[in-house]
């Protein structure tokens, strides 16, 4: 038990660090708590739980920016809603067993999001710029874009927050604290309406959540303030090499 303790804090703490300098936390705490135990769909649930904190926290940190986009902030906040809603009902209702085959999948999606981000927002943003006053049909299409982005994030947590900057970027964000703060709430609306449906199915793990969680927050706290003392570039190496390398042994574990 101390041992169990010990590692899922382990993991909280080295996945807050993540999240605070380059994301990629749940690269770490996810595959933790199905180390220990939890069921895949819990350990799923549970992952959304722990992460949910940080989530709010940066949101409220952002909450300056966020007020220049107030007029846009309700349909943003109601299709967050939905989305997050639709995406935990849709895991609830997966089989165990298929959602254990989709996990090596999920997590090499997720991971080549991490790895090719900036990338696929730059391209995005490219676009974005080309088509500034988009038509009537184009706002719907976003729209069901963002809806869709709000179902992936509340089905799998992992690579929501760059998915959603490419949402930003292509509905003709630019200032990057801006959308870094919008990304923040929906992923907090999103994980929130998630969490609720989760607690009403029993689908959390409460102890390991809590534990992980509490090492997300400790995590976050020292790399606040040792951030610059770490090379961002090297920790987003270490994040790749990391998922890389626990997306491999999930693909062997489930399919060899």
């Amino acid at each position: 038990m101390t041992f169990q303790l010990l590692f899922l804090f382990g993991a909280g703490f080295l996945g807050g660090v993540f999240n605070s300098i380059a994301g990629g936390g749940s690269f770490i705490t996810f595959p933790a708590l199905l180390f220990v135990g939890v069921t895949p769909i819990s350990a799923n649930a549970t992952n959304t739980f722990a992460s949910c904190a940080g989530y709010l926290s940066g949101a409220y940190a952002f909450r300056k920016d966020l007020y220049v986009h107030k007029a846009a902030l309700p349909r943003l906040v109601f299709v967050s809603l939905i989305g997050g809603g639709l995406g935990a009902l849709l895991l609830l209702q997966t089989p165990e067993s298929l959602f254990r085959e989709a996990i090596p999948w999920l997590l090499l999606f997720a991971t080549v999001l991490f790895v090719f981000g900036r990338d696929i927002n730059r391209i995005v943003r490219q676009l974005a710029s080309h088509h500034r006053h988009a038509s009537s049909v184009g706002s719907v299409l976003l729209l069901l874009m963002l809806l869709g982005v709000c179902v992936y994030g509340g089905f799998f947590n992992a690579g929501l927050g760059i998915i959603i900057l490419s949402y930003l970027a292509l509905a003709g964000y630019s200032n990057i604290n801006e959308m870094n703060g919008l990304k923040l709430l929906v992923s907090s609306v999103v994980s929130l309406t998630a969490i609720i449906l989760f607690i009403y199915n029993g689908a959390i793990a409460w102890y390991e959540g809590v534990v992980v969680l509490l090492g997300t927050l400790a995590g976050g706290y020292v790399a606040a303030h040792y951030s610059r003392q770490l090379p961002q570039a090297y920790v987003s190496a270490f994040v790749i090499v990391v998922s890389s390398g626990i997306t491999i042994y999930f693909f062997f574990d489930v399919y060899a």
